[in-house]
């Protein structure tokens, strides 16, 4: 990572945390609404959002950074968490269906390296799902929260990005359109900003979400081109 996120138990503890979590949890739930069977691989901080999809799946996996503190999950869940650097993640090639990345790209010190490690892993016809600060966005631009860490992208910025490592985006959102402050009143309208927000300021969310698949044709390689000799013209005298 190329920066450390201090405090992200903490964050998600206070009344500002919990409401980000939740708005932040309908959205991914839009995206995803049931993976029955699938795997399902979680990348930055994503493992309290995983338990969104625990008990259908096959088998839910979150890989957590050495210097970020591990998700405690109940003894019961069927899912797991894996302590080690996202760039060199310990799985095969071809593990999972779906990958979540969140509170990761933003920070990585190889944004490339790490969404190439979730191209080897994610099955041929996977997907990525990764939500980002937003560059316009209010809390991007605060340190107080986890969002206002790193480097933030726009849609487009981030959907290039996507595409250079051989993904191919599929759909975009936003969340967050409420200003991360810490008041009662802006907290208990949150809902409303959510519903308010893509119509009257659609540029200034707090997070872009992309879901992209695997584009397995940009890993083939080009043929080469075969040149054919050239054709020469000949002029030759008439002999009278």
């Amino acid at each position: 990572m190329r920066e450390e996120i201090h405090g992200l138990d903490g964050f998600y503890a206070t009344p500002t945390g919990l409401v980000a979590a939740r708005l932040l949890r309908d959205r991914l739930r839009a995206f995803w609404p049931a993976l029955p069977g699938l795997c399902v691989l979680g990348l930055g901080y994503a493992s309290p959002f995983l338990r969104l999809w625990r008990a259908e799946a096959a088998r839910c996996v979150a890989v957590v950074p050495p210097h970020l503190p591990p998700w405690r999950w109940p003894r019961k869940a069927p899912s797991r968490t894996a302590v080690a650097e996202e760039d060199a993640l310990p799985f095969p090639d071809l593990s999972f269906d779906r990958i979540l990345l969140v509170h990761g790209l933003e920070t990585a010190e190889n944004a490339r390296r790490l969404l190439r490690e979730a191209w080897r892993v994610l099955k041929d016809d996977g997907r990525l799902l990764v939500v980002v600060p937003n560059r316009l966005g209010v809390w991007a631009q605060l340190e107080r929260t986890p969002f206002g860490h790193g480097q933030p992208y726009s849609p487009g910025q981030l959907e290039r990005l996507l595409q250079r490592q051989m993904f191919r985006a599929e759909r975009r959102g936003q969340a967050l359109y409420v200003p991360p402050f810490n008041t009662r009143i802006l907290l208990r309208g949150a809902e409303g900003w959510e519903r308010v927000g893509p119509r009257l300021f659609p540029r200034f969310a707090g997070l872009t979400l992309v879901e992209a698949e695997k584009d397995m044709f940009a890993a083939l390689p080009v043929a080469t081109a075969v040149a054919l000799p050239q054709r020469r013209r000949v002029v030759a005298a008439e002999r009278v």
